[in-house]
């Protein structure tokens, strides 16, 4: 966001020394054409900014959800390993048990 705001002042720096260097420009002569570019230069900069806006938000909103669903996938990850060892150890205590019902047979 910094670099579009500096992007933006080095373009407007650009047109003003353009305008300067190509117009006899005074302040008492500034005229309705002056204006209406201006207007419009601030209307298309609103558009793009807006446009830019859009889309930065939009990939925020996508990164942020599969950072989500990054997070709940390793919860999944780690509710699954302790059901696993859970389940390793019932199996282990199983089979303890079944070979000790062997040995005293």
């Amino acid at each position: 966001m910094r670099s579009l705001t500096i992007i933006g002042l080095v373009l407007f720096g650009i047109a003003a020394l353009l305008f300067y260097a190509t117009t006899n420009f005074s302040v008492g002569e500034m005229k309705l054409s002056h204006f209406m570019g201006v207007m419009a230069g601030v209307g298309l900069g609103l558009i793009i900014g807006g446009i830019v806006g859009y889309v930065s938000k939009g990939s925020a909103i996508k990164e942020d959800e599969r950072r989500k669903a990054y997070k709940q996938l390793q919860k999944d990850k780690l509710e699954l390993e302790k059901q696993q060892q859970a389940l390793a150890k019932e199996q282990e205590e199983a089979a303890k048990q079944q070979n000790k019902e062997q040995n005293y047979l």
